[in-house]
């Protein structure tokens, strides 16, 4: 039980200190990275890309609840 808590919060410690690298990875794909030139996405592969780290945020959150609600059911505290 407490090792799925730790779990849990250490999952969503890791991805949060990994959201600004994603997003400073994202930016980079819009704007075309270090070579200045604007970028290659337009239209809705721009909107896409735009959102991976909304995704990536969700993802890590609901990955961290999950492992931490298996423990709160595997100790009784959570139906």
């Amino acid at each position: 039980m407490l090792g799925n808590l730790i779990g849990g919060f250490v999952t969503i410690l890791v991805g949060t200190s990994l959201l600004p690298s994603v997003a400073d990875q994202v930016f980079a794909a819009q704007n075309g990275g270090n070579s200045g030139d604007g970028g290659n996405l337009t239209g809705s592969a721009n909107t896409i890309v735009g959102l991976v780290p909304l995704f990536f945020a969700l993802g890590v959150m609901s990955a961290g609840v999950a492992i931490t609600a298996q423990g709160l059911r595997a100790a009784g505290m959570l139906v």
